[in-house]
């Protein structure tokens, strides 16, 4: 590094803008492009001439000569950049912080949206600002580049004249002594901080040259004042209203940025759009040490693992991330299998109803947003704006808003246009391709996922056969527990021995001493539950005379059968599962996990096999409660089916509706068995899947399959 930007990064200077480049206190921001052949001048104010850097550089090698035989010191690392946003996050709540800073997980959320559109003028701004301790030819060249030149109404000097028709000062009102600078963009490599400021108010205070009777220097001995917006209100206590402890760190951090950057700083404020009110700030030593005891306290957080999660605090409910944290959840199952012998569900629920603070349903019950099925060959889709246009041949079938779609499936030969993916992929909606049949071909996404912590302990664990097999365990116990609940509510006379069995086999999952014992385990458990499949269904028995004779293509079930599936039963419950696998796939990718890493089913090439593990809890209850469904309330008939050789398919029509059945399902509302409030079925697949990263990750001691009653 030269000398002199060394001196200048001890005395200060901000170093490590966005754009790269090296900001000196002493050459204005927006000057720094026509100052980059010039040398800055070391804080002294000082340029050394060329002797001067000869002998500078020549002095490294007459200090080794002096201490010949000793191990110079290594320089520290550099600090990593925290931008003062995150630092404001950490004071509110660390695990907030470790979610944005570390993992760069980010939702937007109300009131997100609302603080950017309220940031939109402020956010305007050039960001150029006076160089401190500048002479006065510099300041008024500054001054007039800036976007904030004009002085504030309460700035000017007396006997100075307002323009009725735009409110600034004539040409004969006096200077003004208030300066305002916007979106400032301010750092220190000291304080390994970088800030943003919203405005900042230059007041020029009283120089000597002015009773000398000499013209004022407006700049010559100028005070700033850091100003950040708020959406909110002060805190109110008995003395009147003062600073939130967030508004108090990012407000100090401005000031202390300042006092970094050479600028004289003693005071900030806040302004609280809500009460029209601006509440000082004073720096003081105390408040000093306060922020620096933070900063450290963030480093520290973001160097170790997750932060637990707050305990019934009201910050939980706004806060943008609380889908993703899960507070109360987590730190409920943590409690409860700490406090259950045995870990089984029976135990689980005890042990959660003794909990003193009940959990919280602080996500959406439900998604809005609903999913795109085209399943007719030949259709195109390209886009207009943010509109996804479906045409067949040159005539358009429908326009979609692409922020009503969550993703977009498609079955056989459709195009989509390569802006359409682009677009899909900046909005981060995936788009699924399946075979005609239903085969799950693949999956195409933007960037949306950007932490990789949780994946690397996903990586781990899968190489460690003792934690493959615990939740492989877990999974098949799940399963086999919810095909004997739907037995228990569909059959029209349940056989007692096969729930007994399949009692007796979902006990047996959890003690399986290896992955071939359970995989025997679960095709024994699969035998008796598909033996009675048949007694779930009640078709139509066709005494309208419509399908009559047509024995082929009636929902007769005497087994599984799939690739290709004979009958339509077992057509739709192909179906069903494919639909389920590509659902659980969006899942495991929207909480950070891979789904292509399984513990239960093997990796190959191709196979989502982390997605077929958790699938496995929710085939009776999704799968093969739509095929019920559809059967039983007469929604597909064996007219939506066609058969080639001895494959049986649904025809476009009947995809159609099974379509529909599917979705009615994945957005119905129930109740959780664990957390007692109310999610959808899509809902309880990305909270299964965070519950797994939870486990994956240490937060929760046991994995916990979605049992229903």
């Amino acid at each position: 590094m030269n000398w002199r930007w060394a001196k200048l990064a001890a005395s200060g200077s901000a170093l490590g803008s966005d754009d790269g480049a090296v900001e000196s206190p002493n050459i204005p921001l927006h000057n720094l492009e026509n100052a980059s052949d010039a040398e800055p001048a070391p804080p002294g104010g000082l340029m050394p001439d060329a002797s001067d850097a000869a002998q500078a550089d020549e002095a490294p090698s007459s200090d080794a000569a002096a201490l010949d035989g000793l191990t110079p010191t290594p320089a520290p690392p550099p600090l990593e950049t925290l931008p003062a946003r995150m630092l404001n996050e950490f004071v509110y709540c660390p695990r907030l912080f470790f979610y944005e800073q570390v993992e760069g997980v980010f939702v937007e959320s109300a009131d997100t949206l609302r603080g950017s559109s309220l940031h939109r003028r402020v956010d305007g701004g050039s960001g150029a600002m006076a160089a401190p301790a500048a002479s006065g030819a510099t300041a008024a060249a500054t001054a007039a580049a800036s976007d904030s030149s004009t002085p504030a109404k309460r700035g000017k000097a007396k006997g100075t004249k307002d323009d009725a028709s735009t409110g600034k000062p004539t040409e004969a009102a006096e200077p003004a002594e208030t300066i305002h600078s916007r979106s400032v963009m301010l750092g220190s490599e000291r304080l390994g901080v970088t800030a943003k400021l919203d405005l900042v108010e230059v007041r020029a205070t009283p120089s000597e040259s002015e009773g000398n009777g000499s013209s004022m220097d407006l700049f010559s001995a100028a005070e700033v004042c850091p100003v950040d917006y708020k959406a909110g209100s002060p805190r109110e206590n008995e003395n009147g209203v003062e600073l939130w402890d967030t508004d108090k760190m990012q407000l100090g951090l401005q000031m202390l940025l300042l006092r970094e950057n050479g600028y004289a700083c003693e005071r900030g404020i806040i302004y609280y759009r809500g009460t029209k009110q601006r509440v000082p700030l004073m720096m003081t030593p105390e408040l000093e040490g306060w922020v620096m005891e933070r900063i450290a306290e963030a480093r520290r957080t973001a160097a170790g693992s997750i932060p637990p999660p707050l305990v019934g605090s009201p910050k939980c409910v706004r806060c943008s991330l609380n889908s993703v944290c899960l507070p109360d959840e987590t730190r409920l199952l943590a409690e409860a299998a700490r406090r259950s012998l045995g870990g089984d569900e029976a135990d689980l629920k005890v042990a959660l109803g003794t909990t003193a603070v009940p959990p919280r349903r602080l996500m959406a019950a439900r998604d809005d947003k609903r999913v795109l099925h085209l399943n007719t060959p030949g259709l195109r889709i390209g886009c207009s704006d943010e509109l996804l246009v479906v045409k067949e041949s040159d005539k358009i079938l429908e326009k979609v808003r692409a922020g009503d779609v969550s993703h977009v499936a498609l079955f056989g030969n459709i195009q989509i246009s390569t802006q359409a993916i682009q677009m899909l992929c900046e909005l981060e909606i995936p788009v699924t391709y399946f075979s005609m049949g239903g085969w799950f071909y693949g999956i195409t996404r933007g960037h949306e996922l950007k932490n990789v912590f949780t994946r690397v302990e996903q990586f781990r664990l899968s190489r460690d056969p003792a934690a493959c097999l615990a939740l492989a365990r877990r999974f098949v116990h799940g399963k086999i527990r919810n095909h004997r609940t739907l037995l228990m509510r569909n059959h029209v006379e349940p056989p007692a021995p096969i729930l007994a069995k399949l009692k007796t086999l979902a006990e047996s999952a959890l003690k399986a001493e290896s992955i071939e014992t359970l995989l025997g385990t679960e095709g024994a458990a699969a035998s008796f539950y598909f033996g009675q499949f048949a007694g779930m269904l009640k078709p139509d028995d066709g005494s309208d005379g419509e399908h009559a004779g047509a024995a082929p293509m009636c929902f007769n079930f005497t087994g599984r059968n799939r690739r290709p599936p004979t009958d339509p039963i077992n057509a739709m419950l192909s179906l069903a599962y494919s639909l389920l696998s590509k659902d659980c796939t969006l899942a495991a990718l929207a909480v950070g996990l891979d789904p292509y890493i399984g513990y239960y089913h093997q990796p190959r090439f191709g196979r989502p096999a982390l997605a077929l593990d958790v699938m496995e809890e929710f085939r009776p209850l999704i799968g093969e409660s739509v095929v019920l469904t559809a059967v039983n309330n007469r929604m597909i008939l064996p007219k939506h089916f066609v058969q080639a050789g001895q494959a049986v398919n649904l025809s476009p029509a009947g995809r159609k509706l099974f379509f529909q059945v599917y979705e009615q399902r994945m957005s119905a509302i129930i109740t959780h068995p664990l957390f007692e409030y109310k999610v959808s079925y899509r809902r309880v697949l990305e909270l299964q899947f965070r519950l797994l990263a939870r486990y994956l990750t240490g937060e929760i001691p046991e994995y916990v399959p979605f049992v229903t009653r």
